[in-house]
Parts: structure tokens; C-alpha cells; sequence
């Protein structure tokens, strides 16, 4: 069974914690003891940055984390080889997040077996046309048995949602807002209204909440509203103040979670 099945399935009771770090920065060499001391603190699934020049979705503090990561040196076939030789140590859910430009470059084809090959679960393509999706991109990785994880957000139609839970697996990643990403100290009365109007669509998919959770307010109306949340700039903040010291961007990742 894919990882990112099998997770949900076994902890369906709990509330999920995924993180979001993007690989090569603030290092090139990073990217296992990342993933690594992620897996051993607990982290149940993690989503690994692939750098672009223009990631449109991603607010300043990942484009900045971006630009370092290619500025040392990261490209997409270091991730994979970096990937590969930590594989039978990872036993969660590797998701590979990155825009299509880089991956259509790679081939579609080629990105999909590199995958398997490192280990890796699924993929988010932000910018990946859903049309394009069914045609081009589901056929190859259902081969692969990947989940091509896709976004929704409070703008999205509800027929639209309901294309999306029918034809994807894995889970189904509720954007909080329309905007980019980034922290907040709170989800207002409109977000939250989002999150209990897909909540009452009993979706076949699990969902997971990401973008702006950085503190105990955000993590709990995301947990309470999914499966579990998904943070990614405040981590990587703390990951660059700490040099790359993994355990204590945790530490006080955690210490800015419980507050």
C-alpha cells in the first residue's frame, strides 16, 4: 500500500502533523538530517521543496529559501540521489512539492520512476492544470502507484472539489486562503467557515489544512476541521535562524505550537 494510504488509514484517529521544508536550503548536504530527524521527532509526513525560480503560490520567506537552495547548488537530480541514499531509513510519507516547469523538464515519466526509486509517495504540482492532471499526468504515476496530491482553496467550486475527490487518492490539501503562503495568528470567522462547509461535503478522501499555521490557534482549527495540518513557512524560518539545526528548529517549532 502507498505510505501516504497506509498513514491515514492507521492513524485515522489522530491529529496529523506534516511539514514542509525546502531541500537544499539552508544547505545543500541537508536535506537527510532533515527528513531524518523530522521522522525520529515524530513529524508523520513530510513534504520536500523542490527549488524554482518562480513559485508563484509561495510567499517571500520560501521564494527567499528557494533562491538559496539553487544559489547551492540544488537541482531536482541531487534531490533524488539525496533521496535514494537514505531510502530504506525513511519509513513515512515523502511527498515531493514543486512546480511543473522543473518537473516537465525532467519528464513526467522519468520524475515518476525517480520517485519510486527514492522513495517517494506522492507529488504536489501547484500549478498542474487539473485537465491536464487526468490526461497527462494520473495515467503515468497510477502506474507508479504515486498519489498526485491536489489543492483546493475557499474559491474552488463545490463541483470542482467533488471532480478532485473523484479522481485523486492520497488526500485532499485544503488551502486556508487564496493567498500565498505565510503565517497567521489566527483563521477568522470566514476561514472557518470554509473549513466546516468541506467538512459537511463528507468528502471520500482525507484532508489535510496547510498554509498560515504557526501558532496552538491555527494548529488546533486546522487539526479540528482534518485529518491534521501541514506548516511550512514557519518551519523553514526557524530551519535558516538555526543554521540547519534541525532539532532545534523543532524544539521551538513545537514551543511556538503549544502557545
Amino acid at each position: 500500500m502507498n505510505r501516504i494510504n497506509q498513514l491515514f488509514a492507521n492513524r485515522k484517529d489522530e491529529k496529523l502533523l506534516s511539514l514542509y521544508f525546502c531541500a537544499g536550503c539552508p544547505t545543500l548536504e541537508g536535506t537527510a538530517d532533515v527528513i531524518l530527524t523530522m521522522q525520529r521527532r515524530g513529524i508523520c509526513m513530510i513534504e520536500v521543496g523542490i527549488p524554482f525560480s518562480d513559485p508563484l503560490a509561495d510567499g517571500p520567506v520560501i521564494q527567499s529559501a528557494a533562491t538559496q537552495a539553487l544559489k547551492n547548488g540544488m537541482t531536482l537530480r541531487k534531490l533524488f540521489s539525496q533521496l535514494e541514499a537514505i531510502k530504506d531509513q525513511v519509513h513515512i510519507p515523502l511527498i515531493l512539492m514543486g512546480y511543473l516547469n522543473p518537473i516537465l523538464h525532467y519528464g513526467i515519466e522519468a520524475v515518476c520512476e525517480s520517485c519510486v526509486k527514492a522513495g517517494v509517495s506522492g507529488l504536489i504540482i501547484p500549478d498542474l492544470p487539473f485537465d491536464d492532471y487526468l490526461k497527462i499526468v494520473k495515467p503515468v504515476a497510477d502506474r507508479y502507484d504515486l498519489r498526485i496530491i491536489m489543492l483546493i482553496t475557499p474559491e474552488t467550486s463545490e463541483e470542482r472539489i467533488r471532480l478532485i475527490d473523484d479522481h485523486t487518492d492520497g488526500f485532499v490539501y485544503m488551502v486556508s486562503s487564496a493567498s500565498i503562503t505565510g503565517t497567521q495568528k489566527h483563521f477568522d470567522d470566514e476561514k472557518q467557515a470554509y473549513f466546516h462547509r468541506i467538512h459537511a461535503m463528507n468528502l471520500r478522501n482525507p484532508r489535510m489544512i496547510g498554509f498560515g499555521i504557526s501558532n496552538a490557534q491555527t494548529l488546533k482549527a486546522a487539526q479540528d476541521n482534518a485529518a491534521g495540518a501541514i506548516i511550512g513557512s514557519k518551519f523553514v524560518t526557524l530551519l535558516n535562524e538555526n543554521e540547519g539545526n534541525t532539532d532545534a528548529a523543532l524544539d521551538q517549532l513545537f514551543e511556538a505550537l503549544s502557545r
